[in-house]
This record gives structure tokens, sequence and C-alpha cells, in this order.
């Protein structure tokens, strides 16, 4: 899997599913089931740190659990998380970038829009791929005030929007949307030609990500709605990852009852 082939299913509407890593042997199991993406995430302040937040994650978190990952990933796409307060200035983040390239990942991510031109702008002219990260935003939580729905009233619909549409000039070649309503994700997914994972953002996206914590119901903490257990009818985590797969392609992933 790589960059174009993501773009070739936009253009063929086949979904991509992707699942968040942080060891060797969850990757090698997501890597054999066929997925599509695997996203080394920040989320693993809340599910490895045992966090209330991803805040606390260091870089020196993410290179290790990229290096991790990457040791036993042969056919999925890599992406990593630029963790909080890693992308705040252009070299900065273009310094942070290289070391998680370093480490294995195949692409970055980081949160946020037009208040870091700059850091997309350097990361597009020193050839890293970028996949961007807008709605709810984890590591922005507390100035959002807790984690809600993004861009339910107009003018922050219209910030999102807008934003998209800058990041994929920048040079962002794939995007998440969480936790947006669906209508916007549909438009955001319509007018952009990079793909669109969603999160808590409606079947319309190019593609759909889950914590794999969540999707397998290791975490017990409160699960937002658009979360799914696939392990509770399946009887081993390989049939779980398979029928997540299989859920995201056919389109039955997520259903009104994930969406908002």
């Amino acid at each position: 899997m790589n960059i174009g082939q993501l773009k070739t299913f936009k253009r063929s509407a086949e979904k991509i599913a992707c699942l968040t890593a942080y060891d060797a042997s969850f990757a090698k199991l997501f890597d054999e089931c066929g997925i599509d993406v695997i996203l080394v995430g920040d989320s693993l302040g809340n599910v490895i740190q045992g966090n209330e937040n991803t805040l606390d994650v260091s870089m020196e978190d993410m290179v290790y659990h990229t290096q991790a990952v990457a040791s036993n990933v042969n056919n999925a796409l890599l992406i990593a998380d630029m963790p909080y307060q890693s992308y705040n200035k252009a070299e900065q983040t273009l310094n942070n970038a290289k070391r998680l390239i370093e480490a294995g990942a195949q692409m970055i991510k980081f949160e946020g829009g037009a208040e870091h031109q700059t850091s997309f702008e350097i990361l597009q002219a020193n050839n890293i791929p970028i996949c961007g990260h807008l709605g709810l935003q984890p590591q922005s939580v507390i100035e959002m005030g807790g984690y809600k729905v993004q861009g339910r009233d107009e003018a922050s619909a219209k910030q999102i929007f807008d934003d998209a549409l800058a990041l994929e000039a920048w040079g962002v070649q794939t995007l998440v949307l969480e936790c947006v309503p669906a209508e916007l994700a549909k438009k955001i997914s319509k007018a952009l030609s990079i793909p669109t994972i969603g999160i808590g953002a409606g079947v319309d996206c190019d593609g759909q990500v889950l914590v794999s914590y969540d999707m397998l119901g290791i975490n017990t903490n409160h699960l937002p709605r658009f979360v799914k257990n696939f392990l509770q009818d399946n009887n081993s985590i390989q049939a779980a990852v398979n029928a997540f797969i299989g859920a995201v392609k056919d389109k039955t992933f997520p259903g009104d009852e994930h969406s908002y």
C-alpha cells in the first residue's frame, strides 16, 4: 500500500480501512489481515499510558512505538502522529517529522489548519508526506472545552471546510476528519481530490479509522458513539479485524447510530 494507491481507492470508490497500532504484535496481526493503513496514534497516551488525554505523549514515545510497529508491517501504509507541541514552528516540524520517517513511518500526521501553514509548507518542500487532521483535535481538547462534535454551526463548519481546502493546497495527501457532522464530512470529501478518513464523521468519508483498543472492546472507559466493538460477535481478534475491514469496505460501518 502506498499513497498513490489510496488516491486510486478514492477514485474507484473503494473504502480505506485503518486501525491504530502501538506494538509489533498487533501491527503484524493487522497487516496480515490486510488492513490498508496502520496509524501509530498519539492515542497511546490514553490506551497505553493510561492518561486522560494525549498531551503528555512525547516525541521519544512516538519514535519508540513507530519503530516497534514498523518492524512488523510489510503491506499496510504506516502513518505516525506528531505529538503535542512537536510542530509549533516550521523547522521544529521538519526535524521531528524526519525522526518519525527514519523510525519507519511513510507519512506523518498532525492536527490543525491554517495556523500551521508554514509547517505544512516546509514538509511539502522536503517531500515528506502529510496526513492532516481536522474537526475534533484531541491535542486541543482543553481549548475546545472537551471532546465535542465540531462544525455544527455555519461558521465553524465553514472554517473546517476552508481549512480542508487549504491543507490540500499545502501538500497534505490524506485528511482525517474527526467528530464532524456526516453531511459536512460528505461535502468535504466530495470537494477534495485527496482521500478523507473519518472517525465519527459518517459513512461518506473515503475511509474509516478506529482506535484498535476500542474496536476490540479492550477500552472499558466511556466510549463515544462512533465506536463499535467488533470482537463482541467474533471468536478471535483476527476475525474481529476482518469484520471491521469488511464492514468498512461494504459501507455497513459506520451506520447512522455511529454518526452525528
